[in-house]
């Protein structure tokens, strides 16, 4: 049985962003179940971890409290994802972490905008004090299957090479744009393929 899936949008995004990616899994896997919840940012004055108390739960009333899930995060989305993996105990029920385009080291498109007025923009600053925070925890990662997927050309994400995870796999996608990884269908197929890969561990022992 296949776990759920969750997809978390990211900044001025709605899960409307995703209909060709969840048209291209269940086209691939019918009978995965697919969540991807609203998220309001309010144009970024929203802190990351508010949100990430809000999918927490979102999760809770959906799913329960114990069943597993994989999750996949979009650009915040995908720090937002992060934050409740680390600071929420969603590590203890996550299989699979995929993130695309996802400034997890920061970005320097965030880095002269204000914290008192844009809190969640604010908190991917290089160096901002939740990015600190997620770094030095980073072990808690350790026990999931993590990727990260970017465009070296990436101008939101900046530098893009810089959107990874700090552990798992790391794949360059052949795309020019943010918007691009996440409707271009090179990379609509390149994600939906670790998404929908067999778990690692089942891999290694094939």
């Amino acid at each position: 049985m296949t776990r759920p899936l969750v997809l978390l949008h990211g900044l001025w995004d709605t899960p409307r962003l995703f209909r060709g990616l969840e048209a291209e899994l269940l086209r691939r896997s019918p009978s995965l179940e697919l969540y991807a919840p609203h998220l309001p940012h309010r144009l970024g004055m929203v802190p990351i971890r508010e949100l990430a108390s809000q999918l927490a739960s979102l999760l809770e009333a959906r799913f329960g409290p114990e069943q597993e899930l994989d999750l996949f995060g979009f650009s915040m989305g995908g720090v937002i994802g992060r934050t409740w993996l680390q600071e929420h105990g969603g590590w203890r029920r996550t299989r699979r972490f995929v993130c695309l385009g996802s400034p997890q080291n920061g970005t320097l498109a965030a880095q002269l905008v204000p914290r008192r007025w844009f809190a969640g923009i604010a908190d991917m600053k290089i160096g901002s004090a939740l990015l600190r925070d997620l770094r030095s925890q980073a072990l808690l990662l350790d026990g999931l299957e993590c990727h990260s997927l970017f465009t070296a050309t990436d101008l939101t994400v900046v530098p893009g090479w810089r959107a990874v995870l700090p552990l798992g796999s790391r794949q360059q996608l052949p795309v020019w744009t943010h918007r691009q990884l996440i409707v271009h269908p090179r990379a609509i197929g390149a994600v939906s393929d670790l998404l929908l890969a067999p778990d690692a561990a089942q891999q290694a022992g094939a």
